[in-house]
């Protein structure tokens, strides 16, 4: 696999887990009668800054690849 290739992985790797932040708030607060936006936002720091900081890690990764992958290919 080419350096693109594993950039675009990264950065797929990266949308995932954002979803996952947000899928796993929304789960956490399934048995809520009703939504607010803070009570959202009180799910999302239950789930932590754990995904959110691996995604920003994937995604500059995942752009650093990217990034070098086009370098390569207009430099030659």
């Amino acid at each position: 696999m080419n350096n693109k290739g594993v950039g675009v992985t990264f950065c797929l790797i990266s949308a995932i887990l954002i979803s996952t932040k947000y899928i796993s708030a929304a789960i956490f607060m399934s048995n809520v009668t009703s939504w607010d936006a803070s009570l959202f936002h009180s799910g999302l720091e239950y789930v932590g800054p754990f995904l959110s900081r691996a995604s920003i890690v994937a995604l500059i990764i995942g752009i650093l690849f990217l990034g070098y992958g086009l370098y390569t290919d207009s430099k030659q």
